[in-house]
């Protein structure tokens, strides 16, 4: 059999195969999917941050792995890391949950609202329960027209002990929503606990159901639009930091 013969028959030869490292960087995305419930599409570099918060927000209890969440140890740390990344001049929060834990709601809020960068919320789908204070966080806040946002009062799961502490307890922690509610939106506080504890909306339940145009016209959220308005409205916030920069003066 010739040189040539046996090359052929023994195959390529032996090395590390370029084509092999394909499927390790296909991984990475999947992985980040799994672990953060959010990928990196390839696009040039941007210098907007966007953010998604979907599903049931989750707290301080796992919720079942069926369950599509958005984890609050995830976000905050993601948050941080935008604040203090130079290179990131905005950041934009895409909302579609249905709400979840009290505490990690605010927290996530709280989080947006002290921000120093522009930042503009968008409600896509819904953004119901303790969303609602996510949803209003930003400098901006948009709604698409068929979204939805549903307001009631706190409700507690599971074993509740009957003693005034804790009835005290949920209303200190209801006064808290309603407060950075009020804070960062136009809706007055007589409006929203009218929404809140309005009866008859709701199966079962008290509370209200509004969509897009209504949470708009009641002051919960600033105007009707989508992605386009909203990362429009994002670039014009961006715009308008960079001024005084450009002008050597201080930044807002």
């Amino acid at each position: 059999m010739s040189a040539v013969s046996r090359a052929v028959a023994s195959g390529p030869p032996e090395g590390p195969n370029p084509g092999d490292a394909e499927p390790a960087r296909a991984m990475a995305p999947a992985q980040a999917v799994q672990q953060l419930g959010q990928t990196t599409v390839p696009q040039p570099e941007s210098n907007i941050f966007c953010m998604t918060i979907i599903g049931q927000i989750e707290g301080h209890i796992v919720l079942p792995p069926q369950n599509k969440t958005t984890k609050y140890e995830h976000i905050i740390p993601q948050l941080a890391a935008a604040e203090q990344n130079p290179k990131i001049e905005g950041i934009l929060i895409v909302l579609n949950t249905v709400g979840g834990d009290v505490e990690a709601g605010l927290a996530i809020a709280e989080m947006i609202a002290s921000l120093t960068k522009p930042k503009v919320t968008l409600v896509i789908g819904g953004g119901h329960s303790i969303g609602v204070p996510i949803a209003v966080a930003g400098d901006r806040s948009f709604i698409a027209e068929t979204a939805t946002m549903t307001i009631h009062p706190i409700r507690l799961n599971g074993l509740v002990i009957g003693v005034p502490q804790t009835f005290e307890y949920l209303d200190k922690m209801q006064e808290r929503v309603v407060r950075f509610v009020t804070s960062h939106s136009r809706i007055s506080e007589a409006r929203f606990k009218e929404l809140m504890f309005k009866t008859g909306e709701l199966a079962r339940d008290i509370g209200t159901t509004v969509i897009g145009p209504d949470a708009v016209k009641d002051g919960l959220i600033d105007a009707v639009g989508g992605i386009g308005e909203a990362l429009a409205e994002l670039n014009r916030l961006i715009a308008q930091r960079r001024q005084p920069a450009a002008a050597g003066g201080a930044l807002p």
